[in-house]
């Protein structure tokens, strides 16, 4: 069967839960911080990072990436601290590039010395920065609906200040206005307070809060991104706000092969069957020396 014949047939499959039956839930402890992580298949591996308030789970396995994946690779996502199953500090430092430093010490701990690594939203931010502060451990970089925190500005940091104090109070009016598709209407004030509620039962909003506030702390100059060896990928929707970090990224990087989901917002492109496809063949397209 040919590339594009396996792709489709795995596109094709049913992403039921029963797909990763024999994914393992598991924990290691990260300087201190229990983080809780799932892998499954043969292969090369492939590392997987959710996005911010949110979980492997719905980001990676009820969207159906991480099925499409493990038939071929070896699927590995992890819940981010503050984030799941994962340990929950408070404090600001404990973010940033804290976040990165959890991927390489799972591989250590794995005993994986390199591997390729995707990310979504928050999760591409922590990429980009990997990418840079380690760039010998990562074949490929794939980054979904987020290029990496290209420089900071005032109205970043006022961005970051609004959204954390929300947060501190269990809201996420600012970031769901931000990320909110360019083509519809904006949404209520019940709207805005059900999403709230929906995505942040059960978690740990001081936790989410320190997160937010470490932004800041994971910085990447575009020229430095630009600079990293690795092939790397954006998918991004073109309906999201983000596309436009991906378009000067893009004018930096010339060789970033772009894939724009067309319609797809920032909450729906992750789900979105291009998504999954146009992964999967940027990781078969280039297989590395990994392990």
């Amino acid at each position: 069967m040919n590339r594009r014949a396996v792709i489709a047939a795995t596109l094709a499959m049913p992403f039921a839960a029963s797909i990763v039956r024999a994914a393992e839930d598991r924990r290691f402890d990260s300087a201190g911080v229990p983080i809780r992580f799932i892998e499954e298949g043969r292969g090369e591996p492939v590392i997987l990072l959710h996005g911010y308030t949110t979980n492997l789970e719905r980001q990676w396995v009820q969207s159906g990436v991480f099925p499409a994946l493990a038939p071929h690779f070896r699927t590995i996502a992890l819940d981010a601290r503050g984030h799941g199953q994962s340990g929950k500090p408070h404090e600001r430092s404990a973010y940033g590039p804290e976040m990165g430093r959890d991927v390489t010490r799972l591989m250590d701990h794995l005993g994986i010395r390199r591997a390729h690594i995707a990310g979504y939203s928050m999760g591409a931010h922590i990429v980009a920065q990997l990418a840079v502060l380690d760039p010998g451990r990562f074949a490929t970089l794939t980054l979904g609906g987020a290029a990496g925190r290209l420089g900071w500005t005032a109205d970043d940091q006022k961005r970051v200040d609004e959204e954390s104090a929300e947060m501190d109070q269990g809201l996420l009016r600012s970031q769901f206005l931000r990320l909110w598709p360019r083509d519809r209407p904006p949404p209520s004030e019940a709207e805005i307070r059900a999403d709230s509620e929906r995505r942040l039962a059960g978690q740990d909003a001081r936790a989410l809060a320190a997160v937010r506030r470490s932004n800041p702390d994971q910085v990447v100059p575009v020229e430095t991104l630009a600079r990293v060896p690795m092939p790397t990928l954006g998918i991004v929707g073109t309906a999201d706000p983000y596309l436009r970090d991906f378009e000067r990224l893009k004018a930096a990087m010339p060789r970033l092969e772009l894939v724009a989901i067309a319609g797809a917002s920032h909450g729906s492109a992750p789900a979105a069957p291009e998504f999954r496809a146009g992964l999967l063949r940027f990781l078969q397209a280039n297989p590395g020396l990994v392990g």
